[in-house]
């Protein structure tokens, strides 16, 4: 039998599944940006690193407001929305230099997603090469840095941002 050592999901198979709720609702409201893996917010939107990422800084825009629906965006959210994921894509660039990056969501639940009611759109970079033989022969996808490390490089990077700032060490980066 093929193992694979990620200690870092025991949060998710301990997690109370009765008063969880939606996490992209719960997630924000926590407080505890660090933690939660929330690099940035803005005003209408928030990113997120993934938890079960495709590549090293595998983040997610994803509105406050609850909607599956993306024509339910307000002009105002739609907005914010694409200027945080245009700022996420500036902020893996600088603190991740990738080669390109994929953007998309899942609508809808024959999209894929694993959660459908709550619309965020995938930012994923990539770098030339970074499909190997893992993939290829064992159907197994190497993450080759700890989310952690992901989390510091982007939160720097978004900092380093202009209209940025940072209100403690341990909070997400608000962008103005």
């Amino acid at each position: 039998m093929d193992e694979l050592f990620a200690p870092w999901r025991i949060e998710w198979v301990e997690r109370d599944e009765e008063s969880d709720g939606c996490p992209f609702c719960v997630l924000p409201a926590r407080g505890a940006d660090r933690d939660s893996k929330i690099v940035a917010r803005s005003e209408h939107a928030f990113c997120l690193l993934n938890n079960a990422p495709y590549n090293p800084g595998h983040a997610m825009v994803i509105p406050y407001r609850h909607t599956g629906v993306y024509g339910d965006l307000t002009d105002e959210e739609l907005l914010d929305h694409a200027r945080l994921t245009q700022r996420t894509l500036e902020a893996i660039e600088d603190g991740l230099d990738p080669d390109g990056a994929n953007t998309g969501m899942n609508l809808g639940n024959a999209a894929g997603g694993s959660i459908d009611d709550h619309l965020h759109t995938h930012v994923v970079p990539r770098w030339a090469g970074d499909t190997n033989f893992m993939a290829v022969i064992d159907e197994t996808k190497v993450i080759v840095e700890a989310i952690e490390d992901t989390y510091d490089h982007l939160h720097e990077a978004f900092a380093d941002q202009e209209g940025t700032h940072v209100e403690d060490s341990d909070d997400a980066v608000r962008i103005a």
